[in-house]
């Protein structure tokens, strides 16, 4: 039984952790300060938080008083393993997988069900399909860590499944010096590279402070034809108003406009069943596709600290996505795709561009009061959130899904079509998300604290998206949130937690009534404990999630045989383990290590076969050393990141691991020279399958940075 092997595990890595924290080792005193501020949260320099986060309950806790399953990507560790994109944090961190749709489209998920929520300083986003206006390739440089937190997350988000979250936590200007770095990086597959992130006071006294980084990226891929073309920039000014109130104004754009990117995936298999087994190389884009989009994110924050202890944020985002796309798609429309002659596949060129702005005011309010007789950490937030888009198809007037002979000689030279200069209008809906939320901690002792929320959301669609049409939503739904965490010693603490998403769908069952929304449900348990004055943290958490009200097609609909009804069924459930080591064990040594597990089950009216194109089981093990004896100028780094099969019919990708190495060499103060190779044993592996159609992750690969601080 699977809870059973949880346990186990669980008390080896107790017993692990125990002994390795006993071990002689040189460590430095931190200063574990319970402020609440958020405008104060800092990173303790490498792989571990050591204040507080605001991603779960607004509350502004640390991650040993969060009582949920928490991870977070520092700066420093991105910095480390060369990461570039939100989705390459993800693929770095435990219990989180992605399935890599195309170029830039990527399906996430945690624990069985789909990321559909993100967040950018704690104020809830909306997420494109897929993130097919880029958000998942949205360029982390502009960050200073990635939190995820797992399980479900309505109090803060609302709407959702009871996957996680994901909060990007923007860089700030908290500098009153001049500093900053320059870096050239070089690569694989003609990369360059060029970064820059400045940070100064630009008054005297230091009230008034601003940041810019700045990015480009230019380079080939390791498939045919492709061509990256990105450009990122990020500004922030910071005022102190008075000694208790900050202003921030800051403006962030990324621009991709790639060169032949693929739309979807390659065939996975031959008309006589045999694997296709491609290169790598091998692309189904023609020379003149194209997928350029743009994020432009204006943003002010407000924060007020009152003299009686209180706080007041108020936040205003302003985010606008643009798309602009050429692509060809290549189908096996009648499983008749020859593997003797490579002759069968069908092309499909499609033309769009479209265009999703938002709005979203934040507005929170938190302090301390005595509650029940007992001190209370005390937060009250509402949100008001406003989304358009609208997006265009062009129908292809010529050499539209023409036959496509011998794709074993493809190399991408497919005429253009001549497109209809009349647009088609595939999406044109408007969302509305506003909700209040409240959540408190009670002190109850010093060892027992108890959390209670629940946020009370109303969300509402209208308009129609491709297949999905028609206005639908729910007004004044209540999702709660409570937590018990009790201390077992200073070190060690116990918990337990219960929380809740929705979700709005437009299924309708056979008396034309929509069905009720989605409602993901999650109960967990975990310690969570820390050792050598808490350079090294540890977590176990045990979980059961349910997914409810799940649609399940029952039939036609009486009156018209098109339409498909759906009876609601509670039938989906997740439960597994996550496990996770975090910190700096011993004088050097950057160490982020964790192992997730869970196995999904369904009642009779939906298959067992649940999103089986993502893995069950992952491993992630990162580390980096500084020889700070011997050689104090030198850091070694490496990892291992493993997954367990993932399949889709008869199209399976075994289980597989990912080797990473880096080396880090400080020619003197300023100058640092970095090389990262990924994919160390060159192993090939399908990133993706659906729908019959895989694709390979990148093979060995290198890249070289050379940076200048100051």
């Amino acid at each position: 039984m699977l809870f059973k092997n949880s346990a186990l595990a669980t008390a080896i890595s107790l017993a692990f952790v125990s002994s390795y924290a006993s071990s002689e080792s040189e460590v430095v005193e931190l200063n574990n300060a319970n402020a609440v501020d958020l405008s104060n949260v800092t990173v303790s320099g490498q792989y571990s938080v050591n204040k507080v986060i605001d991603t779960a309950t607004g509350l502004g806790l640390t991650l040993k008083e969060t009582p949920q399953s928490v991870s977070v990507m520092t700066e420093q560790r991105i910095q480390d393993q060369g990461l570039d994109t939100v989705v390459d944090t993800i693929k770095n961190t435990i219990g989180v997988s992605h399935s890599a749709w195309d170029n830039v489209r990527n399906e996430l998920q945690a624990r069985g069900f789909k990321i559909e929520n993100y967040q950018i300083d704690g104020v809830p986003m909306a997420w494109s399909i897929l993130g097919d206006s880029g958000e998942t390739i949205a360029d982390v440089s502009i960050y200073e860590r990635v939190e995820f937190v797992r399980g479900s997350t309505g109090l803060l988000t609302g709407t959702g499944d009871p996957s996680g979250s994901i909060n990007l936590v923007r860089k700030q200007a908290d500098s009153v010096d001049f500093n900053g770095h320059v870096s050239a990086v070089t690569g694989s597959w003609n990369r360059k590279e060029l970064n820059a992130d400045i940070a100064s006071g630009l008054s005297e006294d230091g009230s008034l402070r601003g940041r810019v980084v700045a990015k480009a990226v230019n380079g080939d891929s390791y498939t045919d034809l492709f061509e990256q073309n990105t450009q990122v920039f990020y500004g922030v000014i910071e005022k102190d108003l008075s000694a208790n109130t900050l202003v921030r104004v800051g403006v962030s754009y990324q621009h991709d406009d790639p060169i032949a990117p693929v739309w979807g995936g390659l065939q996975a298999k031959y008309s006589n069943g045999n694997d296709t087994d491609f290169n790598r190389s091998v692309t189904t884009a023609a020379d003149w596709t194209r997928w350029e989009t743009s994020n432009t994110n204006v943003f002010t924050n407000v924060n007020h600290l009152f003299n009686n202890g209180w706080e007041l944020a108020v936040n205003y985002n302003y985010m606008k996505y643009e798309s602009d796309s050429k692509l060809l798609y290549m189908y096996d429309a009648a499983n008749s795709f020859d593997e003797s002659t490579g002759d069968g596949l069908t092309s499909w060129p499609y033309k769009s561009d479209g265009e999703s702005t938002q709005h979203s005011l934040d507005v929170q309010l938190r302090g301390q009061a005595n509650a029940f007789d007992t001190d209370a950490d005390i937060v009250i937030g509402a949100i008001y959130s406003e989304q358009k888009s609208k997006a265009y198809s062009y129908a292809a007037l010529t050499n539209a899904f023409l036959p496509v002979t011998n794709f074993d000689d493809w190399n991408g030279d497919f005429p253009e079509p001549e497109w209809s200069t009349d647009g088609s209008l595939d999406k044109d809906i408007e969302v509305t998300n506003k909700g209040v939320y409240a959540a408190t901690r009670l002190h109850l002792t010093d060892d027992l604290k108890v959390i209670l929320g629940g946020r009370v959301t109303s969300w509402n669609r209208k308009g129609d998206s491709y297949s999905d049409t028609g206005d639908y939503g729910n007004d004044n739904v209540f999702v709660p949130y409570s937590g018990v965490l009790y201390d077992l010693t200073d070190d060690h603490r116990v918990y337990v937690s219960y929380a809740e998403t929705f979700n709005p769908q437009n299924k309708q069952d056979a008396n034309d009534e929509l069905l009720d929304p989605l409602e993901g449900k999650t109960y967990e348990v975990g310690l969570k404990s820390s050792y050598l004055n808490n350079m090294l943290q540890t977590s176990v958490a045990i979980f059961k999630v349910d997914q409810d009200n799940v649609a399940v097609q029952t039939g036609v609909h009486p009156d018209d045989a098109t339409r498909a009804v759906y009876e609601a069924a509670e039938n989906v459930n997740s439960e597994g383990y996550e496990l996770e080591v975090i910190g700096q064990p011993i004088k050097g040594l950057n160490l982020s290590a964790g192992y997730s597990e869970f196995k999904l089950t369904a009642d009779d009216s939906v298959s067992l076969d649940v999103n089986t194109n993502h893995p069950r089981k992952q491993a992630n093990i990162y580390s980096s050393y500084n020889f700070v004896d011997l050689m104090p100028e030198l850091t070694l780094g490496g990892g291992i990141n493993w997954q367990d099969k993932i399949y889709e019919n008869d199209i399976v990708q075994d289980s597989y691991q990912l080797v990473s190495l880096m080396g880090r060499y400080d020619v003197n103060n300023n100058v640092k020279v970095q090389l990262n190779i990924e994919n160390l044993l060159d192993e090939k592996y399908y990133s993706y399958i659906n729908s019959g159609q895989v694709r390979y992750g990148a093979p060995a690969n290198w890249k070289l940075a050379v940076s200048y601080n100051f």
